[in-house]
Protein backbone atom coordinates (compact mmCIF):
# COMPACT_ATOMS: atom_id res chain seq x y z
CA UNK A 1 0.00 0.00 0.00
CA UNK A 2 1.55 3.35 -1.00
CA UNK A 3 2.22 5.69 1.88
CA UNK A 4 1.58 9.42 1.82
CA UNK A 5 4.68 11.57 2.29
CA UNK A 6 3.11 14.98 2.87
CA UNK A 7 0.10 16.09 4.89
CA UNK A 8 -3.20 16.20 2.95
CA UNK A 9 -4.46 18.77 5.48
CA UNK A 10 -1.73 21.47 5.47
CA UNK A 11 0.22 20.29 2.40
CA UNK A 12 3.64 21.11 3.82
CA UNK A 13 4.24 18.88 6.80
CA UNK A 14 5.97 15.55 6.35
CA UNK A 15 4.08 12.50 7.60
CA UNK A 16 5.66 9.88 9.83
CA UNK A 17 4.20 6.71 11.28
CA UNK A 18 3.80 6.68 15.07
CA UNK A 19 1.21 5.91 17.72
CA UNK A 20 -0.79 8.93 18.93
CA UNK A 21 -1.34 9.28 22.67
CA UNK A 22 -4.37 7.25 23.73
CA UNK A 23 -4.52 5.30 20.43
CA UNK A 24 -3.95 1.58 19.88
CA UNK A 25 -2.39 1.72 16.40
CA UNK A 26 0.37 3.55 14.58
CA UNK A 27 -0.96 6.29 12.30
CA UNK A 28 0.51 8.73 9.79
CA UNK A 29 0.95 12.01 11.70
CA UNK A 30 1.94 15.40 10.28
CA UNK A 31 5.08 16.87 11.87
CA UNK A 32 3.85 20.38 11.02
CA UNK A 33 0.17 20.63 12.01
CA UNK A 34 -0.38 17.39 13.96
CA UNK A 35 -3.04 16.05 11.53
CA UNK A 36 -3.62 12.30 11.95
CA UNK A 37 -4.26 10.38 8.72
CA UNK A 38 -6.30 7.20 9.24
CA UNK A 39 -5.95 4.29 6.83
CA UNK A 40 -9.05 2.10 6.96
CA UNK A 41 -10.28 -1.05 5.19
CA UNK A 42 -12.09 -0.91 1.86
CA UNK A 43 -15.71 -2.09 1.80
CA UNK A 44 -16.90 -4.27 -1.08
CA UNK A 45 -20.68 -4.63 -1.43
CA UNK A 46 -22.57 -6.99 -3.70
CA UNK A 47 -25.55 -9.28 -4.12
CA UNK A 48 -26.59 -12.84 -4.69
CA UNK A 49 -29.40 -12.40 -7.20
CA UNK A 50 -31.71 -15.26 -7.93
CA UNK A 51 -34.23 -15.44 -10.75
CA UNK A 52 -36.27 -18.56 -11.51
CA UNK A 53 -33.84 -20.78 -9.58
CA UNK A 54 -30.81 -19.35 -11.39
CA UNK A 55 -28.03 -17.17 -10.01
CA UNK A 56 -26.48 -14.07 -11.55
CA UNK A 57 -22.73 -14.20 -12.15
CA UNK A 58 -20.53 -11.70 -13.98
CA UNK A 59 -17.44 -12.57 -16.01
CA UNK A 60 -14.63 -10.17 -15.16
CA UNK A 61 -13.22 -8.00 -17.95
CA UNK A 62 -10.59 -6.32 -15.76
CA UNK A 63 -7.71 -7.44 -13.54
CA UNK A 64 -7.38 -9.31 -11.36
CA UNK A 65 -8.16 -12.46 -13.32
CA UNK A 66 -10.15 -11.32 -16.36
CA UNK A 67 -12.35 -14.11 -17.69
CA UNK A 68 -13.20 -15.55 -14.28
CA UNK A 69 -16.70 -15.40 -12.80
CA UNK A 70 -17.96 -13.74 -9.63
CA UNK A 71 -21.02 -12.28 -7.98
CA UNK A 72 -21.70 -8.67 -8.98
CA UNK A 73 -19.88 -6.62 -6.32
CA UNK A 74 -17.44 -3.78 -5.96
CA UNK A 75 -16.01 -1.00 -3.84
CA UNK A 76 -18.35 1.22 -1.88
CA UNK A 77 -18.13 4.94 -2.69
CA UNK A 78 -18.15 7.82 -0.21
CA UNK A 79 -21.64 9.11 0.51
CA UNK A 80 -23.55 5.88 -0.14
CA UNK A 81 -24.95 3.15 2.08
CA UNK A 82 -23.82 -0.46 1.71
CA UNK A 83 -27.21 -1.25 0.15
CA UNK A 84 -26.84 1.58 -2.39
CA UNK A 85 -23.30 0.41 -3.19
CA UNK A 86 -24.42 -3.18 -3.73
CA UNK A 87 -27.31 -2.18 -6.01
CA UNK A 88 -25.10 0.29 -7.95
CA UNK A 89 -22.44 -2.37 -8.50
CA UNK A 90 -25.06 -4.88 -9.69
CA UNK A 91 -26.38 -2.27 -12.14
CA UNK A 92 -22.93 -1.17 -13.39
CA UNK A 93 -21.64 -4.71 -13.87
CA UNK A 94 -24.73 -6.48 -15.21
CA UNK A 95 -27.38 -3.95 -16.23
CA UNK A 96 -29.72 -5.67 -13.77
CA UNK A 97 -31.88 -3.57 -11.48
CA UNK A 98 -32.33 -5.39 -8.21
CA UNK A 99 -34.13 -5.16 -4.92
CA UNK A 100 -32.44 -6.17 -1.66
CA UNK A 101 -34.19 -8.82 0.42
CA UNK A 102 -31.81 -9.08 3.38
CA UNK A 103 -28.14 -9.12 4.42
CA UNK A 104 -26.49 -12.50 3.91
CA UNK A 105 -22.76 -12.52 4.60
CA UNK A 106 -20.03 -10.27 6.01
CA UNK A 107 -16.53 -11.49 5.21
CA UNK A 108 -13.25 -9.88 6.36
CA UNK A 109 -9.88 -10.19 4.62
CA UNK A 110 -7.48 -8.49 7.07
CA UNK A 111 -4.28 -9.14 5.09
CA UNK A 112 -5.54 -6.89 2.26
CA UNK A 113 -7.77 -4.70 4.47
CA UNK A 114 -11.07 -5.50 2.77
CA UNK A 115 -14.55 -6.25 4.10
CA UNK A 116 -17.16 -7.92 1.86
CA UNK A 117 -20.86 -7.35 2.53
CA UNK A 118 -23.14 -9.57 0.44
CA UNK A 119 -26.92 -9.18 0.31
CA UNK A 120 -29.71 -11.48 -0.88
CA UNK A 121 -31.56 -9.73 -3.71
CA UNK A 122 -34.06 -10.31 -6.49
CA UNK A 123 -33.93 -9.05 -10.07
CA UNK A 124 -36.50 -6.35 -10.87
CA UNK A 125 -35.35 -5.56 -14.43
CA UNK A 126 -32.84 -7.27 -16.74
CA UNK A 127 -31.77 -4.84 -19.48
CA UNK A 128 -29.46 -7.10 -21.49
CA UNK A 129 -26.66 -4.52 -21.20
CA UNK A 130 -23.58 -4.82 -19.00
CA UNK A 131 -20.82 -2.39 -18.06
CA UNK A 132 -17.19 -2.20 -19.24
CA UNK A 133 -15.86 -4.15 -16.23
CA UNK A 134 -17.85 -7.20 -17.40
CA UNK A 135 -17.19 -9.48 -20.39
CA UNK A 136 -20.48 -11.33 -19.93
CA UNK A 137 -23.16 -11.98 -17.35
CA UNK A 138 -25.58 -14.85 -17.05
CA UNK A 139 -28.09 -16.44 -14.76
CA UNK A 140 -26.84 -19.98 -14.07
CA UNK A 141 -28.76 -22.98 -12.75
CA UNK A 142 -26.72 -24.52 -9.89
CA UNK A 143 -25.52 -27.41 -12.06
CA UNK A 144 -24.38 -24.97 -14.80
CA UNK A 145 -22.28 -22.69 -12.58
CA UNK A 146 -18.62 -22.64 -13.73
CA UNK A 147 -17.36 -23.47 -10.23
CA UNK A 148 -13.71 -23.88 -11.26
CA UNK A 149 -13.75 -20.42 -12.87
CA UNK A 150 -14.97 -18.52 -9.81
CA UNK A 151 -12.04 -16.33 -8.83
CA UNK A 152 -12.61 -15.62 -5.13
CA UNK A 153 -12.77 -18.68 -2.81
CA UNK A 154 -15.02 -16.81 -0.36
CA UNK A 155 -17.50 -15.98 -3.13
CA UNK A 156 -17.60 -19.62 -4.15
CA UNK A 157 -18.26 -20.72 -0.57
CA UNK A 158 -20.94 -18.07 -0.06
CA UNK A 159 -22.71 -19.14 -3.26
CA UNK A 160 -22.46 -22.88 -2.45
CA UNK A 161 -23.90 -22.31 1.01
CA UNK A 162 -26.67 -20.08 -0.37
CA UNK A 163 -27.74 -22.72 -2.90
CA UNK A 164 -27.90 -25.37 -0.14
CA UNK A 165 -29.98 -23.07 2.03
CA UNK A 166 -32.23 -22.15 -0.89
CA UNK A 167 -33.06 -25.82 -1.34
CA UNK A 168 -33.87 -26.09 2.39
CA UNK A 169 -35.82 -22.80 2.36
CA UNK A 170 -33.94 -21.47 5.41
CA UNK A 171 -31.35 -18.68 5.25
CA UNK A 172 -28.77 -17.60 7.80
CA UNK A 173 -26.68 -14.50 8.15
CA UNK A 174 -22.96 -15.21 8.26
CA UNK A 175 -19.71 -13.62 9.27
CA UNK A 176 -16.33 -14.96 8.28
CA UNK A 177 -12.67 -14.21 7.68
CA UNK A 178 -9.50 -15.58 6.19
CA UNK A 179 -7.24 -14.22 8.94
CA UNK A 180 -5.48 -17.58 9.18
CA UNK A 181 -5.36 -18.22 5.43
CA UNK A 182 -8.37 -20.52 5.74
CA UNK A 183 -11.90 -19.31 5.14
CA UNK A 184 -14.19 -19.66 8.16
CA UNK A 185 -17.87 -18.75 8.38
CA UNK A 186 -19.84 -18.47 11.59
CA UNK A 187 -23.60 -18.69 11.55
Amino acid sequence: MPTLRFCPHCGSGELSRRQPAGDTHERLICAGCGYIHYENPKVIAGCIIEQDGKYLLCQRAIPPRPGTWTLPAGFMENGETTEQAALREVWEESGVRAEIISPYSIFSVPKISEVYIIFRASAVEVTGQHGPETLDYRFFAPEEIPWESIYYPAIRQILERYIEERQAGVYGIYIGNDDTGKIHFIR
